[in-house]
């Protein structure tokens, strides 16, 4: 049970987590159908395929941040990294794609967003993300996130929005807003690998352990303390003075383990996203180099 037996059910699941997620997708579904209905009726009709991507977003982002998941992801280092990918990797692109371009609009109409128009610049998003993700790898500032509430709470938030502004500039699904070129975003693609590479290699091939959260009991229970009720001593306690899942798997292998999942998820979903552009790209350019064909065989017929 990986310890699990140890906690309570609003410990597993944050009940009022979820609710807050559920009343995202109950607006959601107002939106796509009695709203548009009423108050955009010229707009396309919102797919099953959007209503399925939105879904699957949120859902996978309630585990990774609110369920089982989260829990498990102050237990072990590898849980942690299998979160990070599901809330930064995985879940924007699917909520983006989602969500219908009505809704985009609708939620960007008001002048106030012209004032931040500058911080959409593909160059900036493509640097915060990376930067705010590599920063919080460094032994230091995890450890300094993970037993500090507000800054925990404060660092998780700005990173779901940088993941959500970097995303955005390879899949957006509002044509007339996309500042890059196929071209440019299988480039833009390849460069957030390649940021994110450093990361993920100083987790994987470091030979000692370097987050205290996941080998240190003390420091551990700190950590804990934003998850559990009560005073977080006691699960010390409960666990004979240490959590027994440390001696599931070394925690040098289970740190290993953690960056080995990020740069797999990274390798999937962007040779995926790179793949998928490069198609529709190559697939646009022919068509294009079709239509640019003159259709000589009727000419020659109609001269002859």
């Amino acid at each position: 049970m990986l310890g699990l037996q140890y906690f309570t059910f609003e410990e597993l699941w944050s009940p009022m987590f979820f609710f807050f997620m559920a009343a995202l997708v109950i607006l959601y579904f107002y939106l796509a159908g009695p709203w548009r209905e009423k108050h955009a009726p010229e707009a396309a009709r919102v797919t099953v395929t959007q209503k399925c991507l939105f879904v699957t977003g949120m859902v996978l982002y309630y585990m990774a941040q609110g369920g089982p998941l989260e829990l498990l992801g102050h237990l072990m280092f590898s849980f942690h990294m299998t979160n990070m990918s599901l809330s930064y990797l995985i879940v924007p692109p699917i909520i983006i794609l989602g969500i219908p371009a009505f809704m985009w609009r609708v939620m960007f109409s008001a002048s106030f967003w012209s004032r931040f128009r500058w911080a959409m610049n593909p160059i900036l998003s493509l640097v915060l993300f990376n930067m705010l993700f590599s920063i919080y790898h460094v032994p230091v500032v995890h450890d300094y996130v993970m037993t500090h509430f507000t800054v925990h709470r404060i660092y998780y938030f700005a990173m779901l929005v940088a993941s959500f502004m970097m995303w955005w500039q390879i899949v957006s699904p509002i044509p007339e807003w996309s500042r890059l070129t196929d071209v440019r975003k299988m480039a833009y693609v390849f460069a957030n690998g390649i940021l994110l590479t450093p990361a993920c290699a100083l987790i994987i091939f470091t030979t000692s352990t370097m987050y205290a959260t996941y080998n240190d009991p003390e420091v551990w229970a700190v950590a804990m303390g934003y998850c559990v009720s009560g005073d977080p001593s006691a699960l010390l306690a409960s666990f004979d003075g240490g959590p027994s899942f440390f001696n599931l798997i070394k925690p040098i292998e289970d740190q290993q383990l953690g960056g080995i999942i990020m740069k797999f998820v990274q390798e999937i979903m962007y040779g995926g996203i790179l793949a998928y552009i490069f198609f529709h790209w190559y697939k646009r350019e022919h068509t294009d180099s079709d239509d640019e064909i003159p259709n000589t065989g009727n000419a020659g017929h109609a001269g002859a």
